[in-house]
Parts: structure tokens; C-alpha cells; sequence
């Protein structure tokens, strides 16, 4: 299930109050048991295919928030057993930085998988963080 915010609404700081609004809207439905199949991604809607990216910082703190939503809703074995992905122009240059963040558990990529030695790296870049985790 991919969330994000507008830049418009990134630059009016009710990013928070969008992506809060659309995890509980879709999610907060779900039985544990769904929601035990669920992958989230987190893609702002700015960064798609703009080869602009969310700072490793402001992902992390919408990777942490989300986690924090399904803390409170289905406690903390089923927060930190959810994956949250980060969608939004990841790419070799960056995935490292990104995957290295606490919450952010992989990316959702889009068109970086595109070029087969750009995939390896980012791939390279996971494998690199799952081995020093």
C-alpha cells in the first residue's frame, strides 16, 4: 500500500496529517491478521519519477511515524514486523544513505530497476545494510 503527500502539502507541513489520514483510512480496517500481509510504502508524491528524492532524514521521520500508527493500532510485534518501504526516485546514489535509516526497511523502486547495473547497486546497497544490521 503506497502513502504520500503533495509537495504542496510537504511545504504547508501537513505531510504528518495526509499520510496519518491515509494509513488509517485503508489500514486501520484490517484485521491483524491482514494486516500481517501487508507491505507499506511510503512515495511522496513529489518524488515520483522526478529524480527528486526525500532527504534521508525526512524519510526516516515519515518511516518512524507510520511504524508509530501501527504501534498504537496493532502494538509493537506487529510495528516492527511490518515492512516500510521507500519509493520516490531511490536509486544507486542514494539507497545506501536511505537503507540505512532505522525505519526504512527497502525501497520501492521504480525506474532505476530499469538499468540492470544501476539495479545491482541499489540491490548491492541492501545487501550491504541487511549485513550490517
Amino acid at each position: 500500500y503506497c502513502v504520500g503527500e503533495k509537495l504542496e502539502e510537504r511545504e504547508a507541513d501537513k505531510h504528518f496529517e495526509v499520510v496519518g489520514a491515509q494509513v488509517k483510512e485503508v489500514l486501520f480496517g484490517l484485521s491483524a491478521e491482514q494486516m500481517k500481509n501487508v507491505v507499506i510504502a511510503y512515495e511522496p508524491v513529489w518524488a515520483i519519477g522526478t529524480g527528486v528524492t526525500a532527504t534521508p532524514a525526512q524519510a526516516e521521520e515519515m518511516h518512524a511515524f507510520i511504524r508509530q500508527l501501527i504501534e498504537k493500532k496493532y502494538g509493537t510485534e506487529m510495528a516492527y514486523g511490518s515492512y516500510i518501504l521507500y519509493g520516490g526516485s531511490c536509486n544507486a546514489n542514494n539507497a545506501l544513505e536511505l537503507f540505512s535509516q532505522t525505519n526504512i526497511d527497502g525501497g520501492l523502486i521504480g525506474g532505476a530497476s530499469l538499468n540492470a547495473k544501476d539495479f545491482i547497486n541499489i540491490i548491492e546497497a541492501a545487501e550491504t545494510v541487511i549485513n550490517g544490521k
